[in-house]
């Protein structure tokens, strides 16, 4: 029964939003920007808890969401660790270890409506806002994303010019929001209508439109070095995403995976990443 009502709820969100479309553009679109940027799932489980307890915790307040820190102290440089979309800071437990093995200083914080922190949604433009309150209070050297964390990292670098930060990681990170955007509009079956009053509600709310939004784009004006992981089987985010980014980012790396998913939580991949920190 949930299987046949995950298939069904998409394209009835879809049918809602083009009949409400006709009578209101403008609220069309800021429903369907907000069921886009909510998430289902990510808080922490019971079973995740006793990992995370073991590092110090902290509530930030920003923009009034209590945001869910962790810190692992450490004599080397600070790491900033930033999870993907329905996840929590548990993702990089594997991560973490190796990473205080090293004597790194690591991190984390559950982004606005996922883990132990508050909120009701979570956006690329939200995230980049939140990671950069949080580097004013831990100033990280590096920085470390998993998908759309990645995809934030990459933002965040190009749109606040973050000279501090010396490194950067990508892992399964998707690259071109009008990629995205159409994926959302094919699952969810609403017309062309809808689509343009989510490009007008894009361009007045964060002033640029869908087809502007590329981290591909963005990274030709990075100055960071960087490291993008990626499986070339990536069922989520495309390998071109990484490798669309890789082309424009000068100093940059990108390592191709085959079977390893969109995850990218093995033992080789924490590896590659530990020693690029290292370097």
């Amino acid at each position: 029964m949930r299987t046949l009502l995950n298939r069904l709820l998409p394209p009835l969100y879809g049918a809602y939003f083009n009949i409400l479309a006709l009578f209101s553009e403008k609220t069309a679109a800021e429903k369907a920007f907000t069921l886009f940027c909510t998430p289902r799932k990510g808080k922490v489980l019971p079973v995740q808890q006793d990992f995370l307890d073991k590092a110090r915790d902290q509530l930030i307040n920003i923009g009034g969401m209590d945001l869910q820190t962790y810190h692992w102290p450490g004599d080397k440089q600070r790491v900033l660790l930033l999870h993907g979309w329905e996840s929590n800071t548990f993702r990089w437990r594997k991560l973490i270890i190796e990473l205080i093995d090293e004597g790194f200083d690591i991190v984390a914080f559950d982004a606005p409506a996922h883990g132990k922190s508050s909120g009701a949604i979570l956006n690329v433009i939200l995230y980049a806002e939140c990671v950069e309150e949080i580097k004013k209070v831990y100033h990280p050297q590096f920085i470390v994303g998993h998908s759309v964390g990645g995809m934030t990292a990459v933002y965040h670098q190009y749109a606040y010019g973050a000279n501090d930060i010396e490194k950067v990681v990508t892992i399964g990170s998707p690259s071109e929001f009008p990629e995205i955007m159409d994926f959302y509009q094919d699952l969810l079956k609403f017309n062309n209508r809808v689509m343009r009053a989510l490009d007008q509600y894009f361009q007045i709310h964060f002033g640029f439109g869908i087809q502007d939004f590329s981290t591909s784009s963005f990274a030709k004006n990075l100055k960071v070095q960087g490291l993008l992981i990626h499986d070339e089987q990536d069922a989520i985010a495309p390998f071109s995403s990484s490798e669309r980014v890789h082309a424009n980012w000068k100093g940059s790396r990108l390592i191709k995976t085959k079977g390893l998913g969109h995850s990218l939580h093995q033992e080789e991949v924490n590896q590659q990443i530990v020693d690029f920190l290292k370097s």
